[in-house]
């Protein structure tokens, strides 16, 4: 029995031998034929030369300046290689002078560990003509490797920065986001460049490389190239946004030209600031300078400034006026400059009022009573739903990042908000554009798009992703009445612009005739026991009232839309009259508009 027990043992053991020299043999041999490959096969991802972005013309604004970056052979920090290490360091400073020792050393040991058998970035950007010298004799060292490495640079500095936006290093969120990021090392952190930073950025391509035990290459396998260079083509016009911010020398604010349909010729927000520094890097001097200011120049104004639209909102407002069954368009009231709500005064800005006033009237000469009655007719709710489907209080939908919605009140979201029930004085306040309602300029222009054309139009900058054109249809948001009743709109906006009496006409000089509508947005409150305010230029700047002025031409057959807010510039028409008429003679002179009218006297 022993003996049976023994050979059983034995005979156990041998298959056991037998069955593991076979699994080792044949079945995992695709297992280690594998683990073989990679040993022996490398993957190298190369990475793809971001896009250019043109204007409408095809100038570029956003290019990449052509230079190389430096690497360094891994595992040179240990004993034996030491020297060498010193050697590679003390020849690219003395070959290049702007490079620091600390920052290459600590390049360097940032990435080299056990682990790691790729050449390490010590250098992140040599230009071509300081590389080409030297390049030949960098080449020939084992240790040194140069790799092409291009670099965004924005040739027009300082125009339209905040809506073409920067690029810079990609930090640790960014690259968990999208990893493709830790090969190509830099993303678009503002404006359009984040926007459209997937297509831009390109897809990497992949070297399939043989390399022997000690990382060197014997020969390439496989090549497949990145897919880069693609071009964004935009409906900005350079030429024009040069133009538009000379004007704004000084001043601070924002601007949109956009086409009745949404494309944007140009826009700007000011302050501005040169977007190279973010490519570069800047000190944090400059960086506490700007982000201190109280200007805020980091601000992109167009789509994140939040601003009381002031009277800018009455077109629309008086559109539903017109159109409510509790008003109607024949509905008029006696202005008598001020107007007793719950125990509180609202005033008319005119002292002495403005007498019998009809829709018209309160449009062209901004006749705060008429719509303050006229809101306690309509009620919140009613202006708040209809001022929503209008476009204000939501985005526009533009091709931007983060754009901020705005505030348009209602009652739900008061008490969502502060917990606290809705006064009749609050509906009063709205009905001319302050307390607690907040809109961006772009959302005043897209206003003022759907008063001009009946439709409410989609922003966009871009023209072509490629080759494929960028267009979204304007949207059909005014019902059937609404529309019948716009042309009394129209006829109000064109006599702000043109009849002696509208509150912007004086201040025109466009050889364009226009039509629109000005605002002053207060920013501080006026006491009630206050009779006779202060005029805005005898307040203290950051106390002054905004000035919008947001208009559409030529007014019969519109075209354009030109929506120039200033802050702290006081009456709107006074403060952006002159700019809104230069910009029109510039879309003249440029050919955008090609009907030529006779230019207007000086009221």
């Amino acid at each position: 029995m022993k003996v049976k027990f023994i050979i059983f043992l034995f005979a156990s053991v041998w298959l056991a031998l037998i069955v593991r020299v076979f699994s080792l043999a044949v079945s995992s041999n695709s297992y280690y034929e594998k683990l073989s490959e990679r040993n022996t096969i490398k993957h190298e991802k190369i990475a793809p030369v971001r896009g250019e972005i043109v204007d409408v013309k095809n100038r570029p604004i956003a290019i990449n300046k052509l230079g190389f970056k430096i690497q360094l052979a891994p595992h040179l920090l240990s004993k034996k290689k030491k020297k060498e290490f010193e050697e590679e360091v003390d020849l690219l400073l003395e070959l290049f002078a702007d490079l620091k020792r600390e920052k290459i050393v600590k390049n360097y040991k940032k990435r080299d560990s056990y682990y790691n058998h790729n050449y390490i970035d010590v250098v992140a950007f040599i230009p071509y003509e300081q590389m080409m010298p030297v390049y030949s004799r960098l080449n020939l060292r084992d240790n040194i490797k140069i790799v092409s490495a291009p670099k965004r640079y924005y040739p027009y500095k300082n125009t339209a920065a905040h809506m073409i936006g920067y690029v810079a290093r990609a930090n640790k969120k960014d690259i968990d986001n999208d990893p493709t990021l830790e090969l190509i090392g830099y993303t678009g952190k503002t404006g359009i460049e984040k926007y459209y930073n997937k297509y831009l950025q390109g897809i990497p391509g992949v070297r399939e490389v043989k390399v022997n035990a000690n990382n060197q290459e014997i020969e390439q396998l496989s090549y497949t190239p990145p897919q880069e260079d693609k071009k964004l083509t935009l409906n900005l016009d350079i030429e024009l946004e040069k133009y538009i911010t000379s004007l704004f020398e000084g001043k601070v604010g924002a601007v949109v030209v956009m086409d009745t349909k949404g494309a944007i010729l140009a826009a700007g927000s000011f302050p501005n600031y040169d977007l190279n520094i973010f490519v570069s890097g800047m000190s944090y001097k400059m960086y506490n300078e700007l982000a201190s200011s109280l200007d805020h120049p980091f601000t992109n104004k167009l789509t994140h400034g939040l601003y009381p639209p002031g009277s800018t909102i009455k077109p629309s407002l008086g559109l539903l006026y017109i159109t409510s069954n509790k008003i109607g368009d024949s509905w008029s009231v006696n202005c008598k400059s001020n107007l007793k709500v719950s125990g509180r005064t609202f005033r008319c800005w005119k002292r002495q009022g403005h007498g019998h006033t009809n829709i018209t009237k309160a449009i062209r000469e901004s006749c705060d009573d008429f719509f303050y009655k006229g809101s306690l007719i309509l009620g919140n709710e009613l202006m708040s739903e209809g001022l929503i489907r209008y476009g204000l209080g939501r985005k526009t939908g533009i091709d931007m990042p983060n754009e901020f919605i705005g505030v348009i009140p209602s009652r739900r979201w008061k008490m969502q908000k502060y917990h606290r029930p809705w006064s009749i004085g609050e509906t009063v306040n709205m009905s001319i554009g302050q307390g607690d309602v907040l809109t961006t300029p772009l959302q005043i222009a897209t206003q003022t798009a759907l008063v001009a054309t009946g439709k409410l139009p989609v922003p966009h900058f871009a023209k072509y992703v490629g080759d494929e054109s960028y267009n979204p249809e304007p949207r059909d948001v005014l019902n059937a009445k609404e529309k019948r009743k716009l042309p009394i709109i129209q006829q109000a906006m064109y006599q702000v612009c043109n009849s002696p009496h509208g509150t912007a006409t004086n201040y025109l000089d466009s050889k364009v005739i226009i039509a629109g509508k000005t605002g002053t947005a207060q920013v501080i409150g006026i006491k009630q026991d206050i009779k006779k305010r202060k005029l805005e230029h005898e307040l203290a700047y950051y106390k002054r009232s905004h000035a919008w002025f947001t208009t559409y031409g030529p007014a019969k057959n519109p075209q354009y839309i030109v929506t120039v807010l200033i802050e702290h510039g006081g009456h709107g028409g006074h403060a952006a009259g002159g700019v809104v008429s230069k910009i029109y003679n510039k879309l003249l002179e440029l050919g955008y508009i090609k009907e030529k009218k006779r230019k207007r006297r000086r009221k």
